[in-house]
């Protein structure tokens, strides 16, 4: 529990209902039982077995980030004595406390399942993970090979004594301490970097030469550092090594970029990238073996605490699992599905023909990504088509979005592309793609000063007979044809003239001097979305009180806002029912008496990452349904460029409320419901209910959504 005070004893006014902070569960410890969802994927012994490995790496990889964002800033906050708390009520030094009370049980379950069920399971399906002592000698002799002729001569010892200084460890790389003793007993510290940016993690043992390779023969791995391990004496010739251990330093990667003294925004962020690799430690993996004095070492040269250790398993850094997924094992990984798409967007056919006759939705992965690529590339070779405007914030490799404006580009048309280069942990791919589109003569925006902008849309302005059309694509998740197969997102597209003219003036607000303030159909963060947000949980309050009926359903991926937690407590109290499906963080906590009784929280955990941000509204009968790049977080309506839209389409808004949104909230495999003390537990099923999975049944009904007017 993050606060002492029992939910069922809570008592409060109107008026208290946001400064009382009992109301409101701490985001940090939220987001570590959303984590735990995660790792329950992998314990779920219905996944098949490579699917429980990526979810166990995706566990840890969520930790890393939270570790270089998240703790980074709370530790940053009790360096300079910060007094504000958030609505719970918690200081930083009893956050980073409960969040490490929280973490170790989280990290146990997390060796235990890798070591006592998904390691054996491996070894019986043929994969095979060894440690170096338990190698065969013709084993041992083969990775011996390897390791003179290929990492040998990579590698880079550092002694630490009072002739070399200690040695920087960047952020994430692994590395091990090595104790070393020179003839006269006396012993030394050194390290060795595990260099996995060269090398796999998880290093293939081939079969010795002159074996005859079975097809159903198990195949053989090894860490890479057990291999280095074994081999230190190479590098420390006439020394005797005496012990190593792997360790791992994460550091604060949340650097704040302040563009307002920035003159060349795209080079500051270069510096910032550098600069992330040596932001100062938050915490220090270590394997439980490490011997205490080693760890004090680590702590006093570092300039670190004892609270930043974390002793682990092994491996430590179980990200790198995600190697495993790389594997061409389908019998254990889920099956494939052929992505399903609108008859009237296949290859081929005219687009905007298609969005001229009515608006069109796309669910993706059920959806394929196609129809947005081909949205883009049909525009390029459209000789009608004047100018194409695309905000890009996570890209992705590859991108075909890119490459087909750097198509209509090649064939005169005016494009302009909103990059955000600030959006975390892309800079580089995104700086890659500036650079390519900016030498293709496209028109690069960096971003907007003070705000990083999020809203995911594409305008396309035609010349036709009757003048100039607006075509649009307005989406909830990222133009990224990787993610887009495992992130459920919305996407629109239509050519609604007053949608039209919001998206315009947006675009000029984006790329030049332009201040709007006020939209017709569309909801602009930081304009006017949060005060239509809190409007409309108003209106329907007062819908409620006068008619009855009030229902407000909204599905996104975290609710932080202290505003907005506020007005739906108002709205339950008033008897609005309130139905909340929220994937990650969610602040809010529900079913307390007198509070927040008519309101039910929910999360979906399962095979597709759920990304999509539903807002809807019954509005005393005249429903309402708003989609969009946007949660409900002080960071989404005040610091960021984010859009909802409105669903127009009688038909696809229909399918919505009455098809989606109650598969989403039926869901008795993969759904939590949330309680009031901020924990989960799994939906109750009768003996005789028939399952409902919701990303099964949206994978096996996918096209349901489409509006087949003709």
């Amino acid at each position: 529990m993050d606060s002492s005070t029992s939910p069922d004893a809570i008592i409060v006014t109107e008026q208290s209902l946001s400064d009382n902070p009992s109301l409101f569960i701490n985001r940090e410890l939220s987001w570590i039982r959303f984590n735990r969802h995660v790792l329950d994927e992998a314990l779920d012994k219905s996944h098949p077995l490579l699917e429980r490995v990526k979810f166990l790496a995706i566990f840890a990889n969520n930790l890393d980030e939270f570790f270089m964002v998240r703790v980074s800033g709370l530790q940053r906050q009790l360096k300079k004595g910060v007094l504000k708390a958030p609505p719970d009520g918690m200081t930083p030094s009893q956050q980073i406390d409960a969040i490490q009370q929280a973490l170790l049980p989280e990290l146990r379950a997390q060796y235990d399942c890798w070591h006592n069920e998904i390691l054996p399971k491996l070894a019986t399906s043929g994969i095979v993970i060894h440690s170096y002592a338990t190698l065969s000698k013709e084993q041992k002799e083969i990775m011996h090979r390897f390791f003179t002729s290929e990492v040998f001569p990579t590698l880079t010892p550092l002694a630490f004594d009072s002739s070399h200084p200690f040695p920087f460890i960047s952020n994430l790389s692994l590395n091990l301490a090595i104790i070393i003793r020179d003839p006269s007993k006396k012993d030394f510290f050194a390290r060795v970097k595990v260099p996995t940016n060269l090398f796999s993690r998880l290093v293939r043992i081939p079969e010795p030469e002159g074996s005859c390779r079975d097809s159903c023969a198990p195949s053989h791995y090894i860490y890479l550092e057990e291999i280095i391990a074994a081999h230190l004496d190479l590098l420390f010739p006439g020394l005797e090594v005496v012990s190593s251990f792997p360790f791992r330093i994460t550091r604060d990667a949340d650097l704040e970029i302040e563009v307002d003294e920035a003159s060349d925004l795209l080079t500051t962020v270069e510096e910032i990238m550098e600069q992330r690799a040596r932001g100062n430690p938050v915490r220090i993996e270590v394997e439980s073996s490490m011997p205490s004095g080693i760890c004090h070492i680590l702590e006093k040269k570092l300039g670190a605490n004892s609270s930043m250790i974390y002793r682990m398993g092994h491996p430590i850094g179980m990200a790198d699992l995600m190697e495993l997924m790389s594997l061409d094992c389908p019998d254990l990984k889920d099956p494939p599905y052929l992505p399903s798409t609108p008859p009237e967007l296949t290859e081929g056919k005219d687009i905007f023909a298609t969005i001229r006759n009515h608006d069109v939705l796309i669910y993706q992965p059920y959806d394929s990504f196609s129809p947005v690529v081909n949205f883009i590339r049909q525009a390029a070779h459209d000789p009608d088509v004047l100018a194409i405007k695309i905000t890009l914030y996570r890209v992705g490799s590859n991108s075909p979005i890119v490459n087909a404006l750097m198509e209509a580009r090649d064939n005169g048309k005016a494009v302009a592309a909103l990059i955000e280069l600030k959006a975390r942990f892309d800079e580089e791919n995104n700086i890659g793609w500036a650079r390519a589109l900016e030498a293709q003569g496209v028109h690069v925006v960096y971003g907007v000063v003070g705000l990083k902008v999020h809203a995911k849309l594409c305008m396309v302005v035609r010349r036709e007979k009757d003048g100039i059309r607006r075509y649009m694509h307005l989406g909830t998740g990222n133009y990224n044809a990787t993610t887009s197969r495992i992130y459920t997102d919305f996407g629109m597209f239509t050519c609604d003239r007053e949608i039209g003219e919001d998206i315009a003036n947006l675009f000029n607000f984006l790329t030049g001097y332009a201040r709007i303030e006020q939209y017709k159909k569309l909801l602009v963060a930081p304009v006017t979305l949060r005060k239509s947000i809190l409007a409309k949980i108003e209106r329907e309050i007062n819908h409620h009180r006068q008619h009855g009926g009030g229902h407000l359903i909204f599905k996104m991926n975290a609710l932080v806002d202290k505003d907005c937690i506020t007005a739906l407590y108002r709205a339950s109290r008033a008897g609005v029912k309130v139905d909340l499906q929220v994937r990650g963080i969610c602040c809010l906590r529900p079913g307390i008496p007198g509070v927040s009784e008519n309101i039910t929280v929910s999360a979906i955990v399962g095979r597709f990452l759920e990304h999509a941000r539903i807002y809807y509204f019954r509005n005393n009968g005249e429903e309402e349904v708003y989609l969009g790049s946007a949660d409900l977080m002080p960071r989404n309506l005040d610091k960021r460029v984010e859009i909802l839209f409105p669903v127009q389409n009688e038909k696809i808004r229909a399918t919505i409320i009455s098809i989606i949104l109650p598969v989403q909230l039926g869901d008795n495999v993969k759904k939590r419901l949330m309680q009031a003390d901020g924990t989960y537990v799994r939906t109750r099923r009768s003996p005789d209910e028939e399952l409902k999975n919701a990303q099964s049944w949206l994978t096996e009904h996918r096209g349901t959504w489409y509006d087949r007017s003709s």
